[in-house]
């Protein structure tokens, strides 16, 4: 396991001058954790990170988690226990038809991970205890990690960030935003945010329901329809961005993250020349076919 905990480099901080449509006063920076590992990246490495440690100081060597078919966390845990020396399981949504078949299971399976298809019904209820113990009667002993991968010690993975960027950049910034899923990264970030910094979220979900147990910050009108979700303005919106920076992204969370920014810039939300660093969070293995047509 030291050589999973070893992976562990600081991310680059990318300094991008006009990377938008158009100018917009603030300084924006990009923290490229999607540069991270080559399959275990972005926000997923950050969050296992420590819970593939604790598995190993368990004794564990098998993982199970849950997901869609199209799930960035599934393909990370897939390819994680594949290296590092993990068997895994995928509990996932809906039942296996041909058209659940998709390029992120078909990685799955390649990376030697079981997929076991559940009804949506079922999915829904996850923590229901008929349903946990038919999987542990099934499966036998495993490391249990959530859907998403959020949990105290991915969080604990995600509160690295902020001191990285601290020791990157010779200012404090103003803003730190990063896209919001399962909210572990926004936890993270929050949890180690100096006095002075404001962190901002960016719901890729639509419906987003804010914690209530703690202050938050998530702008809720990017997510362009919903998980997963795109519309020809966020495609068009991707295209120029990467001409212009040279960086890819996807359409599920960063690039929603990013629009978001540029337009709150044009509305006036960050004080002119405000320094905001965004989180690249990986997911590169989900970016739309059509953004290369």
């Amino acid at each position: 396991m030291n050589d999973w905990l070893a992976v562990s480099e600081f991310s680059r901080l990318q300094f991008l001058p006009n990377p938008f449509l158009e100018p917009v006063p603030v300084q924006l920076y990009l923290k490229r954790d999607d540069e991270l590992h080559p399959t275990v990246s972005g926000n997923k490495w950050r969050k296992l990170k420590y819970n593939l440690a604790e598995a190993r100081r368990l004794g564990h060597q098998t993982l199970l988690t849950y997901g869609g078919a199209y799930s960035n966390h599934l393909y990370a845990v897939a390819a994680a226990g594949r290296e590092f020396g993990f068997s895994t399981i995928g509990v996932i949504r809906g039942e296996d038809r041909r058209e659940r078949d998709t390029p992120t299971l078909a990685f799955a399976r390649a990376q030697g991970m079981q997929l076991h298809f559940v009804t949506r019904q079922q999915f829904r209820n996850l923590s229901d205890a008929v349903f946990q113990q038919d999987l542990r009667q099934r499966f036998g002993t495993y490391y249990d990690l959530p859907e998403g991968g959020t949990n105290a010690l991915a969080v604990r993975g995600t509160a690295e960030i902020i001191p990285e960027i601290l020791q990157q950049i010779n200012s404090l910034p103003d803003y730190i935003c990063c896209p919001v899923g399962t909210g572990g990264t926004l936890a993270g970030l929050e949890q180690s945010a100096p006095n002075g910094l404001k962190v901002l979220g960016f719901s890729s979900l639509k419906g987003f329901i804010p914690d209530l147990n703690r202050p938050q910050n998530v702008q809720t009108d990017y997510h362009f329809g919903g998980y997963a979700k795109t519309t020809p303005e966020l495609l068009t919106f991707i295209r120029r961005f990467e001409q212009k920076t040279g960086v890819q992204i996807e359409q599920v969370y960063t690039a929603k993250m990013l629009y978001g920014i540029y337009d709150l810039a044009r509305k006036n939300y960050f004080l002119p020349d405000s320094k905001v660093v965004a989180i690249h969070t990986g997911g590169l293995q989900g970016r739309s076919d059509k953004l290369d047509e």
